[in-house]
Order: C-alpha cells, then structure tokens, then sequence
C-alpha cells in the first residue's frame, strides 16, 4: 500500500503542480490581454485624436482661404488700374468670370422673359378662342331659340286648326 499512496501522493503534487503551472500561464495571458486592450485603447484614442486634429486643421485650412479671398477682393479694389503684373492673370480671370456670370444672368433673364411672353400669347389666343366658341353657341342658341318659336307657332296653329 505504501507504494499506492506514494504515487497518489506524487500524483496529487504533480497536479498540484500542473493546477499552480496553469495559474501562472492564466495569469500571463490575462495580464497580455490587459496589455493589448490597453494598447488598443490607446490606439483608438490616438486614431480619436488624429481625426480631431485633421478635422481642425481642414477648419483652419477654410479660414485661411477665407481671409485669403478678403485680402483679394480688398486688393483688387484697392488697386484698380494699377494692379501689379504678378497678379494681372488672375485679376483678369476673376473679371472675365464675373463678366461671364453677367452675360448668363442676362441670358436666363432673356429666356424667363420669352417664355413670359409666350405664355401670354397662348392665354391671349386661348381668349379668343373662347370668345369664337361663346359667340358660336350663342348663335346656335338663337337658331334653336327660332326653330322652337316656329315649331310652337306652328302647333299652336294646329291646335286652333283642330278646335275648330
């Protein structure tokens, strides 16, 4: 029996062992695993801040234009006529655009007068065409209103004819 409870015994120490071994490699992974989701949360607050940087730098980005295009407009009404040869290019593009912008505005202006014009041709050809046909069934109501009357005279006629 000794030699039964010697290995009961050394199998209970080994598991012992094992069970304390698993501990140690439960504790390791979940340590790593505390590590990685800290890195990744850390990742996530860097990719945060990332996105938060760049949305202000596109912020800062429309300022710039912005001002950009006061100090333009400033400029080039500052200096009308002396405009310098480093910035005549672009000047005469802007005015060649607003000149272009002129001419379809005055284009769709034209347009939206025409078809005014048109629509109110039509309702003046509708009106007369309306009058053509009230005049028409006025006319073809005098008929009846004649016909009616001779047909009535001539019943009455026969009505008298008939009395007597």
């Amino acid at each position: 029996m000794d030699r039964m409870d010697e290995l009961t015994k050394k199998a209970k120490e080994l598991a012992s062992a094992a069970a304390e071994k698993a501990k140690d490699i439960a504790g390791a992974a979940a340590g790593k695993a505390k590590d990685i989701a800290g890195a990744a949360a850390e990742k996530a607050k860097d990719a945060t801040d990332t996105a938060k940087a760049k949305l202000a730098i596109a912020s800062e980005q429309r300022e710039i234009e912005k001002n950009y295009k006061a100090i333009g407009e400033w400029f080039v009404s500052e200096f009308r006529g002396e405009i310098p040869d480093a910035v005549k290019d672009v000047v005469a593009a802007v005015n060649a655009s607003k000149a272009r912008i002129a001419e379809l505005t005055a284009k769709a202006q034209e347009n939206v007068e025409e078809a005014k014009e048109q629509v109110e041709d039509k309702v003046e050809d509708l009106k007369d065409k309306a009058e053509e046909i009230k005049e028409q069934v006025e006319g073809k109501a005098e008929e009846i209103k004649d016909k009616a009357e001779e047909i009535k005279e001539k019943v009455e006629d026969k009505i008298e004819e008939i009395k007597e």
